[in-house]
């Protein structure tokens, strides 16, 4: 049986996972998901800051435009981020 998997919708609240350890690095990060014993590097110190500021953004593009992702590269960011989300690293926040 085959799922279609969940499309990224950056116009949603995401926030990264609980069970991921987020250890900054000069490149940007590294992300361990105790869970799935997953690793994932975030190749640049903004798509950190973006991750990082996902929790207090209404939307994953408010999350991109509070660290300073410009229209020009908000395409490449969306599409970490829904890679992220495709393994567990980040998910939707809860709604309340």
């Amino acid at each position: 049986m085959s799922t279609k998997p969940q499309e990224f919708d950056v116009d949603r609240a995401w926030q990264l996972h609980p069970g991921v350890a987020v250890r900054p690095e000069r490149f940007g990060a590294l992300l361990y998901h105790f869970g799935t014993r997953r690793l994932s590097f975030l190749k640049t110190p903004m798509l950190l800051d973006v991750v990082q500021g996902l929790a207090d953004a209404p939307s994953a593009r408010d999350a991109c435009r509070n660290a300073g992702v410009d229209d020009s590269q908000a395409a490449m960011y969306h599409r970490a981020l829904a890679g992220l989300a495709a393994t567990d690293m980040i998910c939707e926040q809860a709604v309340a």
